[in-house]
């Protein structure tokens, strides 16, 4: 069976203020732990008031020293956001601190507004436009000590220096990213949850592209879905119901909580609405595992990821924490971590 990673935005809902969903994310890594995901990543997004991390960094080394087995990383750093020295240091040091046990991910969107990224770089440089191939470059000359003769930065040292960088992944919802990241022989994430690039295409590119490096000898695409499983087809459909009232608000740039399903029951939806939801909804895999399993399925067979990156956001974290466990049981995880 493919294995199993978890991508947490750390959600805020209606009745769940940004502490407490600090809190959720690193009790919902423990659990996933003990059910044998491979790997447990934390988004950047600022200005969101569904989202309470804008640091996966911080939230990589707290959820690290809590958990055991589990590989802990960005999904992913914004590199836009950030000097590369800056990134390249702090990853070592978590490197250094858990050995083995973190990923680098990096996207090349800012993770918010227009406003809120100007704010976020206006101290950084003056670089316009996407300048995401430019600062990986730096980034890896950080790690490779591949400055030219003469360049200022030789003298310069990311720290600590006996530390390697963790693996580094780029991720990506078009084939940009999945081209570059079989170019320079880098780990692949696709982010089918919101992507309208065809996830088929994107993965199957990577892997017939990829270079061997040494950051990688051979491709590893990871596939990101949203799902919500529970016991039943009907219990399931109604836990989404909070995810679709999100995604329509999110669709008019109203950036809110999460909303109860109590509330999302109770919305007056148009019929210009519902087809908004139902578009949206071929996106998301809900429902009991079986029928999660039956409708992944043919997506997992045409893509070939090396793993499945699951994202669940639901109103109720106890819920959450069962649709996990739910389909640790269907792909068999815990058979494996009996075993």
């Amino acid at each position: 069976m493919i294995p199993l990673s978890v991508l947490d935005l750390s959600v805020v809902t209606t009745g769940t203020r940004p502490a407490h969903a600090l809190q959720n994310s690193i009790d919902l890594a423990r659990h996933v732990d003990g059910l044998g995901y491979v790997r447990y990543w934390l988004a950047e997004h600022h200005n969101l008031a569904s989202v309470a991390s804008p640091a996966p960094d911080l939230m990589i080394g707290q959820i690290a020293a809590v958990t055991k087995n589990i590989r802990v990383g960005s999904g992913g750093v914004m590199l836009p956001n950030h000097a590369p020295l800056v990134v390249a240091e702090r990853f070592k040091m978590l490197e250094a601190l858990f050995p083995g046990r973190i990923d680098l991910g990096l996207g090349r969107a800012p993770g918010t507004d227009g406003a809120t990224a100007h704010a976020l770089r206006s101290r950084l440089d003056r670089r316009e436009g996407d300048d995401f191939l430019e600062r990986l470059s730096e980034l890896v000359l950080w790690e490779t000590r591949g400055f030219p003769a003469g360049h200022p930065y030789n003298n310069v040292v990311a720290m600590p220096d006996d530390t390697p960088l963790p693996p580094i992944w780029l991720l990506g919802s078009s084939d940009y990213s999945s081209e570059l990241a079989a170019q320079v022989g880098m780990g692949f994430a696709f982010a089918h949850h919101f992507a309208s690039y065809d996830a088929i295409a994107a993965m199957t590119n990577y892997r017939s592209h990829f270079k061997p490096s040494g950051w990688r000898e051979g491709p590893h695409g990871i596939l990101a879905v949203a799902a919500v499983a529970a016991e039943t087809d009907a219990e399931a459909e109604q836990l989404a119901t909070s995810m679709d009232l999100n995604r329509l608000r999110r669709d008019r740039g109203q950036y809110l909580p999460l909303p109860s399903v109590e509330e999302a029951l109770a919305y007056n939806y148009t019929d210009s609405e519902r087809a908004s939801i139902a578009r949206n909804r071929s996106r998301f895999f809900v429902g009991s595992p079986a029928t999660i399993m039956a409708k992944l399925q043919p997506m997992i067979t045409a893509s070939q990821p090396d793993e499945l990156m699951i994202i669940t956001a639901v109103y109720d974290h106890d819920a959450r924490k069962k649709s996990y466990g739910l389909l640790a049981d269907a792909f068999g995880l815990n058979k494996k971590v009996a075993a």
